[in-house]
């Protein structure tokens, strides 16, 4: 009975799993038509000849730019974000102050504030200081929405760290920095790796705040650079299909690599009872 109960789990999981994989078929499908066969043939019908020249067009529309574009707003924002969510992690979990959970309860506010509600005010606080059409206006939007939610997932694993560690390096005569960047921040590098992942997957799809601060072709993101093929009476699918097959590489790879540290890290950084 529990070798069938195996059985009938891994085929339920099987199936689970070929469900998730059947939209991403579909697109890879769907990347290699032109438009007149998307909308005449069957969704899963194989191409009747594979258009490779839509991953071409897409080369030479500026598709290059778009993503090293996206891989610099997103490795810049990582790196802030993780860095000074450590931090403030660190200063309201490992140091005792009076206002501690106060400021805590401000960043976590920061979750319950909704993406678009804010378009107005980061607008036009960013005009006044000419950050329009400027990179630092994204970078500093993603690092600023994704605190909260990196900090959340540090905090666990914080209150976890053991004090006995901390009293040893400050005995050996460790200052407050580095204690900071030699003992705890390697400690938390699994738990690190999860925010990162998750932050890469936010700032690598996100589209609002791109679409509203960024209007020069050289400042443009990947998923921004999908509305170049978009025109008021045609479309070219084909080559939608083949950007996108392009922009979900990257995070599909390093989901694919990186998926098993995802579990590992919010394992770490639930509070133990």
């Amino acid at each position: 009975m529990k070798k069938m109960g195996y059985f009938i789990l891994y085929i339920g999981l099987g199936l689970v799993a070929l469900l998730q994989i059947f939209p991403l078929v579909w697109l890879v499908i769907f990347s290699l038509k032109d438009t007149r066969e998307i909308f005449s043939s069957p969704p899963f019908s194989l191409p009747q000849e594979l258009r490779w020249e839509n991953y071409v067009r897409v080369l030479e529309g500026g598709i290059g730019t778009y993503f090293f574009n996206s891989v610099l707003y997103t490795a810049v924002a990582i790196i802030l974000t993780v860095l000074l969510a450590s931090m403030a992690t660190f200063a309201i979990t490992r140091m005792r102050w009076k206002l501690s959970a106060f400021v805590l309860g401000l960043f976590m506010v920061g979750l319950m504030i909704p993406v678009h509600s804010a378009l107005i005010p980061l607008f036009k606080m960013f005009v006044s200081v000419s950050l329009i059409d400027h990179p630092l206006s994204i970078i500093l939007t993603y690092t600023a929405y994704n605190l909260p939610i990196t900090m959340m997932i540090l905090l666990g694993f914080y209150y976890t760290l053991p004090r006995e560690v901390e009293e040893a390096a400050i005995i050996d005569g460790c200052s407050i920095n580095q204690l900071f960047f030699r003992i705890i921040l390697p400690m938390t590098v699994p738990v690190m790796v999860t925010t990162v992942i998750i932050n890469m997957i936010y700032n690598w799809n996100e589209f609002v705040f791109a679409n509203t601060f960024i209007s020069s072709d050289h400042y443009k993101t990947l998923t921004l650079g999908i509305q170049n093929f978009i025109g008021q009476y045609m479309t070219d699918w084909g080559a939608i299909g083949a950007t996108l097959i392009i922009s979900i590489l990257p995070i599909l790879i390093a989901f694919l690599f990186f998926s098993n540290k995802i579990v590992e890290g919010l394992s770490a950084s639930a509070v133990k009872g």
